[in-house]
């Protein structure tokens, strides 16, 4: 993974906006109509190339294939970067409850468990604007039925995402970028579907890390940097109705970080990236859980760099955890700078401000070492997927320090 000691490298989190075209093929596709795969596959390698040629122009020093491989059949949707997986495990039906549909459940102290997304304590608190469509608030249109595990869970994806990284290295050669990433889903937000297959939650969970390393490895051995897209651990505390302390939700939220490590074992750490974010739907987000209260929990899992949202109004103050928090020694942070959660343009003095003081000062003899720092636009959740030339959150930066090979992962 590339590091800079004189000059801030740029990259993203991911989702970027999908051409009209691509998206009216998809929106096809989603419905039911086949279509001429031939022609999408041509639509897909030109939308990549095009894309990548794009960041490429704009600065972007590790790009990445924007997740056009994800259908994406609206604008406005913030689950391609979730709901692709879907298609890519056996052991689903596809005709079970929809996700809002799913029935709500109860916490009670020592018993953590996840209630129904239309049950979330920041969607329940503020029922009447999340219903008004004129609100400002959206999750784009939600699909009538959702995934339910009934078989042994299985990963069917490999030609689909052999696909995505052929269509992604031909764009990075034709621009002439030398290191490009790619997304895929964590067990943790993989496994928050209906399972009526396995035993328990757990054995759900390490069944997703078993069917998804597939993907991982994919990835990596073609050389790409592979991103791990995890809101679940942050956006969980949003999901568990009422709310736990902070204690049970570490408790809780541990068990899917180790599953996280055992399906990266043995992988390479140094070209792995994880992205933690609490969902940066349009909405008040008053129930997201501090990053001070979850910092350890994410620096637990066994990547090389940690992308977070910095720079919104819940969590723009949280570069003072830095302050306090040391960062391992071979890791690398990469705040989102300025926010796309409204409808204003950041100004570069913002971004600037924003890179500087998210920079740890935490001593130790390895601080003089923070200069080397990557920013990126930050975009969770396909936020940002609807509009082409939409503002982004540029950008997220890294800093690095020497590996002493701490936190093995289990298995």
């Amino acid at each position: 993974m590339r590091v800079s000691s004189d000059h801030i490298l740029t990259s993203h989190a991911g989702s970027l906006p999908r051409p009209d075209a691509l998206i009216e093929a998809y929106r096809a596709r989603e419905a039911g109509d086949i279509g001429d795969d031939q022609a999408i596959e041509e639509a897909l390698a030109s939308a990549v190339g095009a894309v990548v040629r794009r960041q490429r122009d704009l600065g972007i020093d590790v790009p990445g294939d924007g997740e056009y491989g994800k259908s994406m059949g609206h604008r406005v949707n913030y689950g391609a970067w979730w709901r692709y997986s879907f298609l890519r495990l056996g052991g689903l039906d596809l005709g079970g409850p929809g996700l809002y549909e799913m029935p709500a459940r109860r916490s009670r102290p020592g018993e953590v468990v996840l209630t129904s997304f239309a049950d979330r304590r920041d969607r329940t608190r503020f029922a009447q604007a999340y219903a008004d469509p004129d609100s400002g608030i959206t999750t784009g249109p939600r699909p009538a039925t959702g995934p339910v595990c009934v078989a042994p869970l299985t990963y069917t994806g490999l030609e689909a995402i052999a696909s995505d990284i052929a269509r992604f290295k031909a764009a990075l050669a034709a621009a002439g970028v030398a290191e490009g990433f790619m997304t895929s889903i964590a067990p943790a937000s993989a496994s928050r579907i209906g399972n009526a297959y396995y035993k328990s939650e757990e054995e759900f969970l390490y069944a997703c890390a078993d069917a998804m390393r597939e993907e991982y490895r994919a990835i990596l051995d073609a050389g790409l940097i592979l991103q791990l897209d995890d809101p679940a651990i942050a956006e969980n505390w949003d999901q568990i109705n009422p709310e736990p302390t902070v204690e049970e939700y570490k408790k809780f939220t541990m068990v899917r970080v180790e599953a996280l490590n055992y399906a990266i074992r043995g992988l390479p750490r140094e070209r792995i990236r994880f992205h933690l974010c609490w969902g940066s739907w349009h909405g008040p987000h008053t129930t997201d859980i501090a990053m001070r209260d979850i910092v350890e929990i994410m620096l637990a899992i066994n990547a090389h760099a940690y992308s977070f949202e910095a720079g919104n109004v819940r969590h723009e103050h949280e570069w003072k955890v830095w302050q306090d928090v040391k960062l391992p020694d071979g890791k690398v942070i990469l705040p989102g700078a300025p926010t796309s959660s409204d409808g204003s343009g950041s100004s570069p003095r913002l971004i600037a401000v924003s890179a500087a003081a998210s920079i740890p000062t935490s001593p130790g003899p390895s601080s003089t070492h923070w200069r080397k720092v990557r920013h990126s636009p930050h975009d969770s959740s396909g936020l940002n997927s609807r509009h082409p030339g939409e503002g982004r959150e540029p950008f997220r930066q890294p800093s690095r320090r020497k590996n002493d090979g701490s936190r093995p992962a289990p298995g």
